[in-house]
């Protein structure tokens, strides 16, 4: 596998990303340009941070030291809560741009709504106008409800891209799913493999035995397979290597139904209450 024969999605503004990433929560600066320099040369062209994690410099690092050109690679970073608001998400920007050695990013994202702050829209129109500069390729959020997303839509015109959300197959997210795809937003994971709690369920035992696969390889080619671009975490090259081998088989629709059915509950936050700052 090569980054060459990697799927792309196709974003609503024309843009693609690779089907799968690499998460770097909760690395450090040290351990996140080990790691995503190793990524870059397994195949990787999707690395993801956010400023939040506080690695984007070793994010940035690793990038420089993999050898493989910047125009290959597609960087997704976040605006943290306390950076919410159209003049302090555009001081963010550029802390953040500078943190990683860029010139411009090629994913920008709210990272939480933060409804009681009332202040996402405004940091909205300034992604929007990020975009428009050329500063950033694609805009999107993370952590957004079908509500969120129709007010950023409704007082700007413009619809995120992306759509990063917790999900796992404890943890499907198949209503938020179906309305990011009703508005034009691709879905990307967080957490796809559930902290690696829904690895020993038999649903996804049995099909990893049957297509000799890992657990792992089955969960994340369930996201795939649902047109959803998983970012799992792993500083670990064999895992990294693991993770990136998705697409050489196929999950058969009633082994993707067992697998949807698993029961569980979000691990993380919740969009409406959760405060990130």
């Amino acid at each position: 596998m090569s980054a060459m024969t990697v799927p792309r999605l196709t974003l609503n503004d024309g843009h693609s990303l690779p089907a799968i990433g690499l998460g770097t929560w909760p690395m450090d600066d040290d351990e996140a340009r080990t790691a995503v320099a190793e990524a870059i040369r397994i195949g990787y062209r999707l690395i993801d941070t956010a400023a939040k994690y506080g690695n984007e410099r070793g994010v940035g690092r690793g990038i420089a030291e993999s050898g493989v050109p910047r125009e290959e690679v597609l960087v997704t970073s976040k605006v943290r809560g306390n950076d919410q608001g159209y003049e302090e998400t555009m001081r963010a920007f550029e802390d953040t741009r500078r943190a990683l050695g860029l010139e411009y990013l090629d994913l920008y994202l709210i990272h939480w709504p933060l409804p009681r702050l009332e202040k996402y829209v405004e940091t909205w129109k300034a992604l929007v106008a990020l975009r428009e500069d050329g500063r950033v390729r694609s805009i999107g959020v993370s952590n957004f409800t079908a509500e969120h997303l129709d007010r950023v839509i409704g007082e700007t015109g413009v619809t995120p891209a992306v759509n990063q959300i917790e999900m796992h197959p404890a943890f499907p997210q198949s209503q938020m799913r179906a309305a990011d795809a009703e508005r034009g937003v691709l879905t990307s994971s967080y957490t796809p493999l559930g902290r690696g709690r829904l690895l020993d369920a038999p649903a996804v035992v049995e099909a990893a035995g049957f297509h000799g696969v890992t657990p792992a390889q089955v969960v994340l080619r369930w996201h795939h397979q649902l047109g959803v671009i998983p970012v799992p975490k792993s500083a670990d090259p064999e895992r990294q290597r693991e993770n990136f081998d998705i697409f050489r088989f196929a999950l058969r629709a009633w082994e993707m139904d067992r697998i949807t059915a698993l029961e569980g509950s979000r691990y993380g936050g919740d969009p409406e209450s959760h405060e990130e700052f």
